[in-house]
């Protein structure tokens, strides 16, 4: 194996199929395909399995898809730190954002590493909580922000912010009461994301204990979906206090959820086995940093406490 056959194995995962991993390369299929064949013969074992949706890594390759992951950008960051002429930080950084803290972290954050730190490229990779925990996991991310309160095998979770729920609906419509607490959602038609989803399971929970009917009508993985049904008039939602100004373009009110206290822990998270750099160390400060500007700019509607020593993070 060399740096060129991993690269390709590499693509050719992300990608999920040969053919399109050889688009993206700007290599011809068959070329792809017996460079698959000669790794795979080289190490006498079955990297990838076929079928009828495209392909997907053995055990054995996904264990060969997490180390060529941190191998290659361990590579590229040295390359980029012996060619760069910038005299600061330099790589490629990648980092997930649950939809609802991208919405007000994502702009500032990649502004932030623009001005104060040219020679990263950072990749923002926006999602819904549970394909972020997949893709870290994987070693697609380099970190990520999740709502987590604990650490996990293989992955750290550093509490971040404490990040406050309401009940969001259109203003003047028939559900905007002023509703601060489960039992009053008691069979209220609901647009949320869907059951895998942990806010979701986080209601689940709720409802379940203060013996109320929960009636979700629609399962919608988007953020601006749930708003755009919300501000319709026939159906509310629960989501993030910090998105109250995001909320309010779209004629939206918001009500905390008081009773009970309805809050999620947002963590900073990152595998335990991952190979860091100072360009990740440089974008994760830039992170905490941002994330105390919001809380006391009252972006998050001051339903967010950063805990004492996060600097240190």
């Amino acid at each position: 194996m060399d740096l060129r056959k991993l690269r390709y194995f590499v693509a050719i995962v992300d990608a999920g199929s040969l053919s399109k991993a050889s688009e993206r390369l700007h290599i011809a299929q068959p070329s792809l395909s017996q460079q698959l064949a000669a790794m795979e013969a080289d190490l006498g074992l079955a990297l990838l399995l076929r079928n009828s949706q495209g392909i997907a890594p053995t055990e054995a390759g996904n264990t060969l898809y997490r180390g060529a992951r941190q191998l290659l950008r361990q590579f590229d960051q040295l390359r980029a730190e012996v060619t760069s002429s910038v005299g600061d930080e330099v790589g490629r950084v990648t980092i997930g954002l649950p939809t609802s803290v991208a919405a007000l972290l994502a702009a500032p954050l990649v502004r932030a590493v623009r001005q104060r730190h040219p020679g990263i490229h950072l990749h923002v990779v926006e999602s819904m909580s549970r394909s972020l925990d997949e893709q870290l996991a994987s070693g697609r991310l380099d970190f990520a922000v999740l709502f987590r309160d604990a650490e996990s095998r293989g992955i750290a979770a550093f509490p971040l912010l404490r990040d406050a729920l309401a009940f969001y609906s259109k203003r003047g419509s028939a559900a905007a009461s002023a509703v601060t607490s489960i039992r009053q959602l008691d069979g209220v038609p609901l647009v949320l994301p869907g059951p895998g989803n942990g806010l979701r399971q986080l209601l689940e929970r709720a409802f379940a204990r203060a013996g109320a009917s929960l009636n979700a009508v629609a399962d919608v993985d988007s953020l601006p979906a749930l708003m755009e049904l919300a501000s319709g008039g026939e159906v509310g939602t629960v989501l993030s206090r910090g998105l109250t100004g995001l909320a309010g373009a779209h004629g939206l009110q918001h009500f905390a959820m008081l009773d009970p206290d309805m809050h999620r822990t947002v963590s900073l998270c990152w595998t335990t086995s991952a190979v860091g750099s100072s360009a990740i160390d440089a974008v994760r400060h830039l992170v905490v940093e941002h994330c105390r500007s919001l809380r006391l700019e009252g972006g998050w509607d001051g339903a967010l406490e950063i805990p004492p020593g996060l600097s240190a993070v």
